[in-house]
């Protein structure tokens, strides 16, 4: 019988991990909403998030401005861009070369997704149907590359969902999908919007009894507008809470919305991180006021680089 490990006898090698903080941008579309991104980019970056994801348009549109601005984060910035990837409508050949330009760049993080169906259900001649496929290519891309990646290997990120996704049969489907994105080379996943403090937690109950063990970090948006709730709701086929969508139809100014929906979604939040969720991501549509607002009440466990560089300078100067 073998020893026991030096693991196994000391659990307690660490602290608790913090927790994960990440926000989801998009592509400007015009010069004054790029002003207004690089603004929010800016607020954000002051926060050292763990990293930004970065998506595109339905059908890979504005592709090349989402790889622009990727280029400008890692250029212009400290953060780390996860880009957003989608399969349907484009061959594995296409895919591959998209994915190495990707790399090129010096993105190490990727979101594997579907993407949407175009409106008249049909596929191109080739392409890839599924994210779980993605994913494998990601994976051969990566086993080809692997020389140039010793420093720093891709991590790879899916969709998970605490409602029933539209065009599943089940939520039970839902979380045998999810395993089989594990399966195929997974390494985390992001949720979808949620809008009861329950779901997330159903969600990684239902995940970890099927097997699923990546982490699933709740994806949460400032519950601020009205509008873009309901839009959100016609898209995604996800309910927003009535209660909530009374409340801010009935609130005065916009100041009184947005307290009220940072509150809402501070809640949706906290019940996640009582639930063991290993992270927050934020979806931000661009804008860092409601998201900073939700962060300031959040106030996560958070490492600091720059805490830790100036206790560095302190120490330094002490010794001087």
């Amino acid at each position: 019988m073998s020893p026991p490990s030096l693991i196994d006898t000391h659990p307690n090698l660490s602290d608790a991990a913090p927790v994960a903080l990440s926000y989801e941008l998009f592509p400007p579309r015009s010069p004054a909403a790029a002003e207004t991104l690089w603004n929010t980019i800016r607020e954000l970056e002051t926060t050292e998030p763990d990293y930004v994801s970065i998506t595109y348009g339905a059908s890979g549109s504005n592709r090349d401005t989402a790889v622009e601005l990727i280029n400008r984060l890692l250029l212009e910035t400290t953060l780390r861009p996860l880009a957003h990837l989608t399969c349907v409508g484009n061959t594995p050949q296409e895919l591959a070369g998209i994915i190495g330009q990707l790399l090129d760049t010096g993105v190490r993080g990727i979101l594997a997704l579907r993407g949407d169906l175009p409106k008249d259900g049909q596929t191109t001649d080739g392409s890839l149907r599924y994210a779980q496929d993605l994913i494998e290519l990601i994976r051969r891309v990566e086993q080809r590359r692997s020389a140039m990646l010793c420093a720093g290997k891709i991590a790879v990120g899916v969709a998970a969902y605490p409602a029933r996704h539209p065009e599943s049969p089940s939520e039970a489907h839902d979380v045998e999908v999810l395993l089989a994105k594990q399966r195929s080379g997974a390494d985390f996943a992001i949720t979808q919007v949620f809008f009861h403090a329950d779901q997330y937690a159903d969600l990684l109950t239902r995940a970890r009894r099927a097997g699923v063990t990546i982490p699933i970090i709740p994806g949460v948006m400032p519950l601020t507008s009205l509008r873009r709730l309901n839009r959100l709701g016609e898209l995604t086929g996800v309910e927003p809470a009535p209660e909530l969508m009374s409340r801010l139809a009935a609130a005065d100014s916009d100041l009184e919305r947005l307290h009220i929906g940072v509150d809402a979604t501070v809640d949706l939040a906290n019940a996640a991180l009582h639930a063991g969720a290993p992270g927050i991501h934020i979806y931000t549509f661009n804008e860092h006021q409601s998201a900073l607002e939700v962060l300031d009440k959040l106030a996560l466990p958070r490492h600091s680089r720059h805490s830790s560089r100036q206790h560095q300078g302190v120490q330094s100067q002490l010794a001087s």
